[in-house]
């Protein structure tokens, strides 16, 4: 899926978000709307002729979303890996928090070396019987 830079993102994680189990998509619409926002407002500098592609794949072990945006990439080091949500920047901070938020709710969250290019990743495991009716 590719779209021009803009915040307008309910329709697209309303596609984004089709395939998922009703019980997991609030939490998962929380984490791609921030990482979209990112590449979006940081990332094409919300620049409507640059775009955002959007990669989405399931697995047997779960869903992954590569998201990449035509910006220049950052330098911003982020150590919210290792930390919860009991540690996020202040809420009248501009940024830090979106990063923090995309650690607690995807299972590998990855940057390209260019830092353009996301991979968001949620591990689901099925119960025997929903592996059996896959």
């Amino acid at each position: 899926m590719s779209f021009a830079s803009t915040l307008y993102l309910c329709p697209i994680l309303d596609l984004l978000l089709a395939r998922i189990p009703h019980e997991l998509q609030p939490e998962i619409r929380l984490g791609l709307q921030e990482a979209l926002v990112n590449a979006a407002k940081h990332g094409n500098k919300l620049d409507p002729t640059k775009s955002i592609v959007v990669q989405f794949s399931i697995t047997q072990d779960g869903y992954s979303w590569i998201i990449s945006d035509q910006g220049h990439g950052f330098s911003s080091q982020c150590s919210c890996s290792e930390h919860s949500l009991d540690v996020l920047p202040p809420d009248e901070s501009e940024n830090g928090r979106g990063f923090c938020l995309l650690h607690e709710i995807f299972d590998q969250v990855h940057w390209d070396q260019q830092k353009t290019q996301l991979k968001l990743c949620k591990q689901v495991k099925k119960s025997r019987r929903q592996a059996l009716i896959s």
